[in-house]
């Protein structure tokens, strides 16, 4: 790929776009490219880098940019800054005023910026989680999630092994490596097209976060079982564990949404999966889960959260949230449990997770669960991981929680808390 002033000005555009717009930002960039059919991959490629990259870096690079706070003047100091290229290289896109400027830009060091500014993030955001986490961890962490996130996959069991998928991959000129921690787990280097890959269109391989898949394999179903996803979305998850079930028992896909749900039904079309309900419900409170109280062996709640622990691929979101948002979320995320946990039979499990980084919608829900339904008790992930040859620390005493982070784990941020009903 050449960088041209077209490029730029394609990359300007959109940027302007998602900077007004109140849509999350991977929505405007898909609606921007199939406006510009024109773009080849490396072309979109280039532009959705860039300007997820200052979504990324927003604050730093206001610092940046002094009073004269554009758009172009963000994507410039991105450009030359964060990504690294030279003037001469910008020099085609430059006006002749710009030189000067451009240089007091690279000139700024960042070690003299306030620590929120210089992690780019916002004040909020800065002191819950300077609350969390030490000096050094939290700049880790920060540093993790301002990098761009891996593709990975996960294999359907039902219809390949991992070994055969990554040497076809590799041998189709694909970068592929196993996954760390999953066990169906593959991670592509760099950021190829896989859409039209055979393995893809016939279900042999999904695309999902190694972190997301690791939620598997703590609530662990087995053959022959009555189990539900509890916000299914569009079933990524839901996928995972009916392949976990080989297809065998009855699985439940429980969302609010129909759009979300509609987008499960091609997947599922193609996944060889026959034991997956999908089922739209109005609330968690909703008559068709109530039939089902204590009939369940396992029960998944992936909680709508602020999503804080997917800052990689959606930068936008720690500017489009705030407290206010995040205290409703808690409300929301407890109403949710206690309604999934009404279906838990005897002996069952229970597991909670959300994508989040924040202990108010984490470790304070839980607590406040069992607190509440003392018949519930937690069980060690660590332990329930270990025994599936899944070899992982979780960090908390006993190894109870799962707590995953991209500057640890080179996944999504994620937290998962298991429990059975005595």
């Amino acid at each position: 790929m050449r960088f041209t002033p077209a490029l730029f000005k394609h990359t300007e555009t959109l940027l302007s776009e998602l900077l007004r717009s109140t849509f999350p930002a991977d929505l405007v960039v898909s609606h921007y490219f199939r406006q510009h059919r024109e773009l080849g991959h490396s072309d979109r490629g280039f532009v959705a880098e860039a300007v997820y990259s200052v979504l990324r870096r927003k604050r730093s690079l206001s610092a940046r940019c002094f009073e004269d706070l554009t758009s172009r003047r963000l994507l410039l100091a991105t450009l030359a800054c964060v990504q690294g290229l030279n003037r001469r290289e910008l020099d085609v896109v430059l006006h002749e005023a710009e030189g000067k400027w451009l240089a007091r830009a690279k000139a700024v060091k960042l070690e003299d910026l306030p620590s929120a500014v210089r992690l780019d993030l916002p004040d909020w955001l800065y002191e819950l989680l300077a609350a969390q986490f030490d000096t050094a961890e939290l700049e880790a962490l920060a540093i993790g999630l301002n990098q761009s996130a891996p593709l990975d996959l996960r294999v359907n069991v039902l219809k390949a092994e991992r070994k055969d998928v990554l040497a076809r991959l590799n041998a189709d000129g694909l970068v592929a490596e196993v996954c760390r921690y999953s066990p169906v787990g593959i991670r592509l280097i760099g950021k190829p097209s896989i859409s039209r890959h055979p393995l893809f269109l016939n279900g042999s391989f999904e695309v999902q976060d190694e972190g997301s898949q690791l939620l598997g394999f703590l609530l662990q179903p087995k053959r022959g079982e009555m189990v539900a996803d509890f916000c299914a979305g569009a079933g990524g998850k839901t996928l995972l564990l009916g392949a976990l079930m080989r297809s065998q028992g009855r699985l439940y896909a429980f969302d609010v949404a129909e759009k979300r749900l509609a987008k499960l039904k091609p997947r599922l079309a193609k996944s060889g999966l026959s034991n997956v309900h999908p089922v739209r419900i109005e609330s968690e409170n909703d008559i068709k889960i109530k039939r089902l109280a204590g009939k369940l062996d396992r029960v998944l709640v992936d909680a709508p959260c602020s999503g804080l622990g997917t800052l990689r691929r959606n930068p936008d979101l720690k500017w489009r949230q705030s407290p206010e948002s995040v205290a409703e979320l808690t409300v929301k995320q407890a109403a949710i449990l206690h309604a999934a946990s009404v279906l838990v039979k005897k002996g069952g499990r229970l597991v909670y997770a959300t994508c989040s980084l924040l202990e108010a919608e984490n470790e304070s829900v839980i607590s406040a669960f069992l607190a509440a339904h003392p018949e519930f008790s937690t069980r060690s992930a660590t332990a329930i991981l270990h025994k599936q040859d899944i070899e992982i620390e979780c960090d908390t005493k006993g190894g109870e929680r799962l707590r995953l982070f991209p500057h640890r784990h080179g996944t999504d941020g994620f937290f998962a808390a298991v429990m059975e009903r005595q």
